[in-house]
């Protein structure tokens, strides 16, 4: 068990692994309620209004008591690291057996993307959430919007696994990732292409769109925390992140081939 731990809680972990007791079980889950909290608020940030942020921390919660259950004291891994894992999959989990994206957000994106379509070959040139706005009846924040939503829709069905496997450990976001196969060589000429097209996308971003994507994505920082570094508003950044996601569709779309 991890030395940097307060006389306390190294006595709720001793008392939980040793007797189990459900009393320091509750202790150590108000403990680390603050990643529930964090990644509630980060996964929150990517999904429609009609997803309801009590049913994703209560799947975040489960996660976190199933870390508990099955942690390792003897691995040299840290607590928060095992557990942000379990809670973020868990997330993923609930969201996709609920199927929270509505009928009328895949009918919206089904109609922004044969806008986008129509209009590239029409002129030869990608679509702005203005060109497709203009065609669909839409407005340009409602198009970002729809992307974003259709966006993390396909990272959830990316999450699924062929025939239904559900190991113990398993791969993808939330997930620790065993490393007992290697990456076919095809597969992986694949990924770096993606990857360079993604990279190519993110460099055509203005300064502002490639910091907020970074400091989201790499730094993991939420929409507020990202605004009180750039100095805007929460829902400024959110604005800025779904333009960035639009500009980067493609791309992003792309990735689903991968899997």
């Amino acid at each position: 068990m991890n030395s940097k731990n307060s006389p306390l809680e190294q006595e709720l972990w001793n008392d939980w692994i040793t007797n189990k007791s459900g009393e320091a079980a509750n202790e150590l889950i108000s403990n680390y309620m603050y990643l529930v909290n964090f990644h509630t608020e980060r996964i929150s940030s990517h999904l429609p209004s009609n997803v309801s942020r009590d049913d994703i921390k209560s799947f975040g919660l489960l996660g976190l008591y199933d870390a508990l259950k099955k942690f390792d004291p003897s691995r040299d891994l840290k607590f928060d690291t095992y557990a942000s894992f379990r809670i973020k999959g868990s997330i993923i989990d609930g969201l996709r057996k609920e199927d929270w994206l509505p009928r009328s957000i895949r009918e919206k994106t089904k109609k922004v993307e044969q806008a986008a379509e129509s209009f590239e070959q029409m002129n030869q040139r990608a679509a702005t959430a203005g060109d497709i706005a203009a065609i669909t009846g839409m407005t340009a924040e409602e198009v970002e919007t729809t992307i974003k939503d259709s966006l993390f829709g396909n990272i959830l069905s990316i999450e699924e696994k062929p025939n239904g496997s559900r190991n113990e450990l398993k791969e993808g976001i939330g997930y620790s990732i065993p490393d007992d196969s290697a990456v076919m060589p095809d597969r992986n000429i694949l990924q770096n292409e993606i990857k360079g097209e993604l990279m190519e996308g993110i460099k055509s971003l203005n300064e502002k769109e490639q910091l907020v994507i970074s400091l989201f994505y790499n730094e993991e920082l939420t929409f507020t925390e990202i605004g009180q570094i750039i100095g805007l508003t929460t829902s400024r950044i959110s604005q800025i992140h779904k333009r960035s996601l639009f500009k980067l569709r493609k791309s992003l779309s792309k990735m689903q081939v991968l899997y």
